[in-house]
C-alpha cells in the first residue's frame, strides 16, 4: 500500500507498506506546480465624445457587468479620467480591446481601450 501526503511547500511524503507488514518506507519529492499566466487589467479611458451610455453599453456587454457595475465603471471613468473594466489573461485582454475599438469606431466614437499587466 502507498499513501501520498502532499504538504503546503510542495513537498509529496510517499509511504509504502503498513507498520503491521513491518516495512516502513519514506520518501520525499518536491514539485511544481505550474505558475498562473500573468493578469493584464483593461482599461477605458474618458474622452469628451464618447457617451456615457454607449460606455454602460460596452461595459455590460463586452465585460459581462450589470447595470450597477457598469454605471459605476462609467462614473470612475468620466471623474478619474481612466477605469479598469476587469483583469484578464493577456490574450483575453487584448481581445476584448480590439472588441470595444472596433465597436466604438463603428458607432462613431474615440473611446479609448488599452490594457496593461495587473501588478
Amino acid at each position: 500500500m502507498i499513501n501520498l501526503d502532499v504538504k503546503k511547500n510542495n513537498t509529496i511524503l510517499i509511504m509504502s507498506g503498513t507498520e503491521e507488514e513491518g516495512e516502513d518506507g519514506l520518501a520525499t519529492a518536491t514539485i511544481n506546480k505550474p505558475k498562473r499566466p500573468p493578469r493584464y487589467k483593461v482599461l477605458l479611458h474618458n474622452d469628451d465624445f464618447t457617451t456615457m451610455e454607449f460606455v454602460v453599453m460596452i461595459l455590460k456587454k463586452h465585460f459581462n457587468k450589470t447595470l450597477d457595475e457598469a454605471n459605476a465603471i462609467m462614473l470612475k471613468v468620466h471623474h478619474d479620467g481612466i477605469g479598469i473594466c476587469g483583469v484578464y489573461t493577456r490574450e483575453v485582454a487584448e481581445t476584448k480591446v480590439e472588441k470595444v475599438k472596433n465597436e466604438a469606431k463603428q458607432n462613431g466614437f474615440p473611446l479609448l481601450c488599452t490594457f496593461e499587466p495587473n501588478e
